[in-house]
Formats: structure tokens, C-alpha cells, sequence
């Protein structure tokens, strides 16, 4: 990559637009292990696992959000706070009933799918937001992917920060010395 920072920005943005953000977004949350790590982070830490797989997808591209795109993340959490954070609720509220009655179970299956809509519309503008803003660099040190994750998600418990690292050891390629 040259050093001038032009065309750094228009190759990460080639490389970025050629690995959509839903579509990593999907593989990664396959892997084994990252489901799990994803959902105990929003459940124990408040994490939002969007904002969490926009991060792990630029992290992969060796990038970190630049201030305009940190800035540009209120939108996309208020976004995340009115649209999908009541579907989630209304469907986990409607579990219970969902297995004793059928039309609980269809209203339940439907809200299940506009939550998932909800949330692909948010990783594309988090993506958006990647794409329109100048990213940084990740520096090129051991723990550098975990420790950028760790300050943008104001995570400190031990707990929490395990199943961070887990989640950044299973990134394609692997964090680590480089």
C-alpha cells in the first residue's frame, strides 16, 4: 500500500466494498463460539452486536473507525434504541406464549424477521458509514485489535474482555503479532 494516504483510503474503501459488511457480518456470527460471545456481550455488557461486528469487519481490514464515523454512530445506536431494541423485547416477551398458542407463535416468527430486517438495515449504515468517512489505521502491535475494541466499547470486566479477545481470536485473519 503507498504512503500516500489518498490512495491508502481508496484501496481500503475498494477492499471494504468488495467484502460487504452483511455478508461477513453473517459468516462471522457462524462461526462457532461467536454467536454465543455476541449475544452474552449485549445481554451481560449492553454491547450492541452490530456496532460489535462493524468494528470485528474493519478490524479485518486492518482499520479503525476515523472521528467522523465514531461521530456519525449516534444516529445508528438511536436507530438501533427505537427500531430493533422494542422488536427484540416484544419478541423474547412473547417466547412463553408463543409455545402455548399458534398465532403467538406466527406474531412472534414474524417480529423475529423484522428485528432481522432492523438489523441488516443497521450494519448498512454502519457500513455506509465506513465507506463515506476516512478510517485509521490499526497500528501494527500485539493486542492492538483488542485493546481499539475494548476503549471504543468502554468494556473493563474480565468476564467481558475473555469473551472479547475470544471473538477477536476467531477474526479471519487472526489478530495477533504481526
Amino acid at each position: 500500500m503507498s504512503d500516500n494516504s489518498t490512495e491508502m483510503h481508496a484501496d481500503l474503501r475498494d477492499r471494504l466494498a468488495s467484502d460487504p459488511l452483511w455478508e461477513f457480518a453473517l459468516a462471522f456470527y457462524a462461526r462457532p463460539g461467536v454467536e454465543g460471545a455476541c449475544l452474552g456481550l449485549q445481554d451481560q455488557a449492553g454491547i450492541d452486536v452490530c456496532e460489535l461486528l462493524w468494528r470485528c469487519w474493519l478490524l479485518t481490514h486492518d482499520a479503525l473507525p476515523g472521528q467522523a464515523a465514531e461521530a456519525g454512530l449516534a444516529a445508528v445506536q438511536r436507530w438501533q434504541r427505537e427500531v430493533t431494541a422494542p422488536l427484540r423485547g416484544l419478541r423474547r416477551e412473547l417466547k412463553a406464549d408463543a409455545a402455548l398458542r399458534e398465532g403467538v407463535a406466527r406474531l412472534r416468527e414474524a417480529l423475529k424477521r423484522a428485528e432481522l430486517e432492523a438489523e441488516r438495515e443497521t450494519l448498512a449504515r454502519l457500513e455506509s458509514l465506513a465507506l463515506a468517512h476516512p478510517l485509521a489505521p490499526l497500528p501494527p502491535t500485539e493486542g492492538a485489535a483488542e485493546k481499539a475494541l475494548q476503549n471504543a466499547l468502554q468494556l473493563q470486566k474480565k468476564p467481558h474482555l475473555s469473551t472479547l479477545n475470544s471473538l477477536v481470536a476467531r477474526l479471519d485473519p487472526p489478530r495477533g503479532p504481526r
